[in-house]
């Protein structure tokens, strides 16, 4: 848990103010090597279809926060319940794309980049079994990603399936079934009717779970079944939230077969050696906040935390374009998740100023602290203050500007324990704990 810093009277923290304020330093540019095209999104498809106001409202609400790319899911056996006549047309009367038009058309307006999810297969498609079991063949799904992508061909990004590596989300739950029947047949179409469409595999959860195939056997499986992919994506959730930091924790045996995001090497390994031309999406992670969740929650101040930190680890690795936090607002149902920005009486948590303004504690030798940040939501200044908490007061440490991208990083002297924060424009990020 964070530490806190007391001090010991007004002489003191007077003296601290004073060697504080005189450590005004300009913030280094980022690392040559580091994904400084990154892009930083959410996805919380229930919010978005039906949340408070229009869609086009709350699509403002998340460019507020900064969010540059959403994730959004389309549900094929919701848009076909009935087979089309002509599957590839999407005019076809047995498609439905109502629903899902008014958010996707809102994220368009507002030219907030899109992951399209295909995911769940209807009835009719696979022998009469539930939209977790794979279509029988392959043209069915090759059909509906042509005419997904007819009827939104201004979606450059796709991704098919979510979690095919639990069999929650796929059955049969083989690595062979999901690229043949799914990812192969969906990749070919989506290229043949968008030019310059990336299409990403995989998608897969940081462990099989039971009955399930852990990542690091999904993605070789896939090698071997000949996967077609422009992109491998990953949700590289905790395992064991309460002790696995985004950075720690994470199991390094070399025999382990999870990914999760203190582990991503191992997934930048595997991609480099089966798939060397393809990027990584890491489309799915966050911490879930205690309140609500006493189980698997992580307390306020760390949630944020961790988002700024995992939000590090993603620019640090070079081939990662994106990571998509989940969610905006917790669900309602505490057996859900419970990762959201907001509690779901819309109360904004600490994670919420540490989206807007990620700040992370990345090196540490000595009293010398290394940090970094982005200057993401658009309401930020290219200008900014780092501020150490001083009894009640907040003084400047540091000045910091914004590089490309917005990023920034910052070397100083700060003593373990110190409270601090960024302030820049009219926002001000979460505060954290200096380790």
């Amino acid at each position: 848990m964070p530490l806190r810093h007391r001090f010991g009277g007004l002489q003191l923290a007077a003296l601290a103010a004073a060697l504080l304020t005189a450590l005004i330093a300009f913030a280094a540019p980022p690392r040559a090597q580091a994904a400084a095209g990154i892009k930083y999104g959410l996805s919380d498809d229930a919010w978005l279809l039906d949340g408070a106001g229009t869609p086009a409202a709350r699509v403002a609400t998340l460019q507020k926060l900064g969010v540059k790319i959403v994730r959004f899911t389309l549900h094929w056996n919701q848009i076909a319940p009935t087979a089309p006549a002509t599957p590839t047309d999407p005019a076809d009367p047995a498609y439905d794309w109502t629903q899902d038009s008014d958010v996707l058309d809102a994220l368009h307006a507002a030219r907030v980049d899109v992951v399209l999810q295909l995911v769940g297969t209807p009835s009719w498609a696979n022998g009469g079994k539930g939209a977790n079991w794979a279509p029988t063949t392959s043209a069915p799904f090759g059909a509906f990603a042509t005419a997904a992508a007819r009827e939104y061909p201004w979606v450059k990004k796709w991704l098919i399936w979510n979690e095919p590596n639990q069999i929650i989300w796929l059955r049969p739950t083989l690595p062979t079934i999901y690229v043949t029947r799914l990812l192969n047949p969906a990749y070919a179409a989506i290229h043949k009717t968008i030019a310059g469409a990336q299409v990403a595999g995989g998608g897969t959860a940081p462990r099989g779970a039971t009955d399930g195939v852990s990542p690091v056997a999904w993605l070789t499986g896939m090698f071997k079944a000949h996967a077609r992919l422009d992109a491998y994506a990953h949700n590289p959730y905790p395992l064991d939230p309460k002790h696995e930091t985004p950075t720690t924790g994470g199991c390094t045996n070399k025999n382990c077969t999870t990914i999760t995001m203190a582990t991503l090497s191992r997934l930048e390994t595997l991609v480099a050696k089966d798939f060397p031309h393809a990027r990584i999406w890491l489309t799915e992670y966050g911490y879930q906040s205690d309140p609500p969740d006493t189980i698997l929650g992580v307390s306020l101040a760390l949630q944020a935390r961790y988002l700024a930190l995992g939000a590090w680890v993603a620019y640090h690795a070079p081939r990662v374009d994106m990571l998509i936090h989940f969610l905006y607002r917790d669900e309602p149902n505490i057996s859900r998740f419970q990762s959201g920005l907001l509690t779901v009486t819309n109360k904004i948590k600490p994670a919420y100023y540490a989206f807007e303004l990620p700040l992370a504690e990345i090196a540490r030798s000595g009293t010398r602290t290394t940090l970094w940040g982005q200057f993401r939501a658009p309401a930020a200044g290219s200008v900014g203050t780092i501020q150490r908490r001083v009894g009640s007061a907040w003084r400047t440490v540091a000045t910091v500007r914004r590089g490309a991208g917005g990023f920034f990083t910052w070397k100083g002297v700060l003593p373990k324990g110190a409270a601090v924060r960024i302030h820049t424009g009219t926002i001000t990020g979460a505060a954290f704990t200096i380790t």
